[in-house]
């Protein structure tokens, strides 16, 4: 990895570690993040109750997520614990190294696309980005999601122009969809024109709107939008274009599909 930062973690900040060495009673370990800084487990932070056996828990080049207990700024030492990382603070922490592992391998083929090499073009960008940004991956998902630029941020026009077309493919927020089945049927003497407006004011809901013929009178309705609060919104409106068409002689049905758990 790449990402370092200057200086020293704070009291309570979360850190990524690898282990280098294991004695009888402690652990020591590289903070992954920040160079040439090393920290040390004490067996009684290792894990809750007795320890038989260190090596039942770490191993020598094993990563693990630490709490920073104490920093001495006179000597360097820095005191972490292992067992007071929650679950919760473990997965958040796994998840930054991986998004940022991600911006990395994004450039890296940026790099070999313009055939320069890819620690001078880390260099080149992060210093841009992280006057703004602590990690280059929050910035490519401002990108991402709402077309940050980063030519504002000083990166070269033609660099980032193809910086921003790889991110947009990388970092693309997620979707979910929703949907189902709609039945049109109608008597009316004008009912296929009735039913070809009611499927045009479906589409103009939203681009996120599909719709597809599934024959004899049936289609496939699906939405896909980047949340379900979004999703379920453009589908409110699907259904009221739906419960107008709906008279004596016309009907209209929707069966939504059940989304798995």
């Amino acid at each position: 990895m790449l990402y370092k930062r200057q200086g020293v973690p704070e009291v309570d900040e979360i850190v990524f570690c690898k282990v280098t060495k294991i004695y009888p009673n402690s652990v020591f370990v590289d903070l992954e993040e920040f160079p040439n800084k090393t920290g040390m487990i004490y067996i009684s932070e290792i894990a809750p109750g007795r320890i038989r056996n260190l090596r039942d828990y770490v191993d020598v080049g094993r990563q693990i997520v630490c709490k920073v207990l104490k920093v001495d700024y006179a000597t360097g030492n820095i005191d972490l614990s292992l067992r007071r990382v929650n679950s919760v603070q473990k997965a958040e922490k796994l998840e930054e190294i991986k998004q940022e592992l991600k911006a990395e391998a994004l450039l890296k083929s940026v790099s070999e696309k313009l055939k320069k090499p890819m620690y001078d073009l880390y260099e080149k960008i992060s210093k841009k980005i992280f006057a703004s940004y602590s990690h280059l991956y929050l910035c490519f998902k401002d990108v991402a999601n709402s077309g940050a630029s980063l030519e504002k941020l000083g990166i070269d026009k033609d660099l980032a122009h193809e910086l921003t077309q790889a991110i947009s493919e990388k970092f693309r927020p997620p979707k979910v969809e929703i949907g189902g089945d709609i039945s049109l049927t109608t008597y009316a003497s004008d009912g296929l024109d009735r039913i070809k407006k009611v499927l045009a004011d479906i589409v103009k809901v939203s681009p996120a709107v599909k719709i597809a013929y599934l024959g004899g009178g049936k289609y496939k309705l699906s939405i896909e939008d980047v949340d379900y609060k979004a999703a379920e919104k453009n589908l409110d409106k699907v259904k009221v274009i739906l419960d107008k068409f709906n008279d004596k002689v016309s009907t209209a049905v929707f069966d939504r599909v059940k989304q798995d758990n």
